[in-house]
Order: C-alpha cells, then sequence, then structure tokens
C-alpha cells in the first residue's frame, strides 16, 4: 500500500477492531472515512491523525446510494459490521448477509483497489445459528461483486474493549458464580484485536491474499472452561464455576433475549454449540505475515483493572 496516497473507507470502523485499525491505517498517512449510522459515535477517533485525515461519515447501509457515497474515490475498503444479537432495525439479513454484497457492489462501481470482509469462524450455510448462516451469505455476496476481496473469519476477538473476557471480568465482581454453558466444553482460539488489524492490513497489500479466505486465531485453543479459569486468575478473584446444561441454557435464553441489551440468545447458545477454531489446514495469520500474540501478554494489561483494589482506567492507545 502506497503512503499518503490511499483513501480508506471503513465500515464499523468505530467499534473494538475498527479503532485499532484506524489507528494503523492513520499511522501510515491514509485518510480514512469511518462509515457509520452514526457518525457522533467516531468523532473520538479524529484525534489519532492529523487534521482531515480521519472523517466520520453518515451511511445507511440499506441504501444503495448512501453507501455508494460512503466509498466513493477510495481505493480500500474494509467492512467490519456485525452484531451478536437482533434487535430492532438491525437484523442478521440486513446486516451480515445484504450490506456486505452492496459495499462490494459499491466498492467494485467506484475501481476501489482492495476490499476485506471480515467475517467470522463457523460462517456457514448449513450451520445451526442464524449469525454464522447470514456471515456465510455475506461472504458469497461479497466474493460474486469483488472475486478479489480478501475474507477474514477470526475467532473470539480480545483486547482492552472486547465483550468476552471484559463482560465475565465483570460479572465476577458482582457474583458469586459464573455459569458454564453447556458444562463449558465448546472451544475457543481466542485471537488479540492487534492481531486481526494487521491481518487486515496485509489482504489490503498483499498480492496473494486477494480472493482468499483465512482463519484467524491466536496460538492456544481453550474450553469456555479454561478461559474463565484464566480470567479468575489473572483478576485474582475465587468464583464457582457452575455447569449449566444446554436444555437449562436454552429456557433461559427465551427470557434474556427479550432484554433489550440480551444477555443470551438462542442464537448465541446454538453457536456456542460448534467449536469456535481454526479449520485444519485453512490460511492464517502466519500466512499473512501475522505472528499470533499468546493471550497472557495482553490479558494483564487491561484486567488488571478488576483485581481487588485495581484502579479503573481506559485503555491504551495499541501499540503497533
Amino acid at each position: 500500500m502506497s503512503e499518503h496516497t490511499d483513501i480508506a473507507t471503513v465500515f464499523g470502523g468505530h467499534g473494538f477492531l475498527g479503532r485499532h485499525l484506524v489507528w494503523k491505517l492513520a499511522r501510515r498517512g491514509t485518510t480514512i472515512r469511518i462509515a457509520a449510522r452514526d457518525p457522533d459515535k467516531a468523532s473520538f477517533l479524529k484525534t489519532a491523525g492529523a487534521v482531515g485525515q480521519i472523517l466520520p461519515w453518515p451511511v445507511d447501509l440499506a441504501d444503495d446510494h448512501s453507501v455508494a457515497r460512503a466509498v466513493d474515490g477510495a481505493t480500500l475498503v474494509v467492512n467490519l459490521v456485525g452484531i451478536l444479537y437482533e434487535s430492532r432495525g438491525s437484523s442478521f439479513q440486513a446486516l451480515h448477509a445484504e450490506a456486505p454484497g452492496r459495499i462490494a457492489r459499491a466498492a467494485a462501481a467506484t475501481g476501489a483497489r482492495r476490499m476485506a470482509q471480515v467475517s467470522a469462524i463457523g460462517a456457514d450455510p448449513r450451520a445451526p445459528a442464524e449469525y454464522a448462516r447470514t456471515k456465510a451469505a455475506g461472504e458469497q455476496a461479497v466474493l460474486a461483486a469483488f472475486p478479489d476481496a480478501t475474507i477474514l473469519r477470526p475467532s473470539i476477538v480480545f483486547g482492552p474493549e472486547d465483550n468476552f473476557f471484559n463482560q465475565f471480568a465483570q460479572m465476577a465482581m458482582i457474583a458469586p458464580a459464573l455459569p458454564l454453558i453447556g458444562g463449558g466444553t465448546s472451544r475457543f482460539q481466542p485471537v488479540y484485536v492487534g492481531d486481526v488489524a494487521d491481518a487486515i492490513l496485509a489482504a489490503l497489500d498483499r498480492p496473494d491474499a486477494t480472493g482468499k479466505i483465512y482463519e484467524l486465531g491466536g496460538p492456544e485453543v481453550l474450553t469456555f472452561r479454561q478461559c474463565l479459569t484464566r480470567m479468575l486468575a489473572e483478576i485474582r478473584r475465587s468464583r464457582l464455576l457452575v455447569p449449566i446444561p444446554w436444555a437449562i441454557a436454552g429456557l433461559q435464553a427465551r427470557v434474556l433475549e427479550k432484554l433489550p441489551k440480551p444477555l443470551l440468545t438462542r442464537d448465541q447458545l446454538a453457536m456456542l454449540k460448534t467449536d469456535n477454531v481454526v479449520t485444519p489446514g485453512m490460511p492464517g495469520l502466519v500466512d499473512l505475515g501475522v505472528s499470533p500474540t499468546p493471550l497472557d501478554v495482553i490479558l494483564p494489561t487491561y484486567l488488571d483493572r478488576f483485581r481487588p483494589g485495581g484502579v479503573r482506567h481506559a485503555p491504551a492507545q495499541p501499540h503497533a
């Protein structure tokens, strides 16, 4: 990628992964449009670059013309948009299946040089979870419209603002026990957010990455139980880990999914029944020139605030 000349449109660039990617793009001199339904939520990122380098950009992902305006003149297009549960006005079908195709068609029409689509491990049209089925549909739509696009499928992404280790650490602050859904045997391959951002940059840079699918996982495969045990050791708190049978978890999900911000949904349960690990033989981080960062290197840098007597602090800007 040529420094100082590229314009990148990053859809969902104000989110957890997006902010890390934006910081890295800004250091390369790229002009960045952060396309979001509410661009005010991206305003905090303007300070990550020079004046005028980072531009929050309003977009309606359901409108062809709005998406076309967001990518007009962009040489690089990245789609990070994704949701873990549906809500009024935000469905898996609209955001995971339809929006990526719309973005890819606009990127192709405007002559963008490269596109990266961030999907998820487990994306499969035959998957039991709608989340995974619509992620697969989005991949297919992107490659149909922009055959040279690169698809990146991360496992659970960890880092300072993650919704996994932080969420359970927060629960451990007030609850005497933590739930092990399905007995805690589901397997994950946690991948550091900075490594995923580096993988996206490599996908935009490398000629050999065009049209390929990469699955991104860290150096360790851990069960759900092992993830919680690691988290509790890091925050120096002892809590019971209580196995919750799938049937009981299903009944709980029927209630919890009705909350404005669901703690658990039946679709998430379906996802948990399938291991979230890299498929053997699939290209991954190393093939993109990224060395996977161990969990134990990063976890202490942001979970320390959950220790007894710990000081809450804002997450630091990520390192290179």
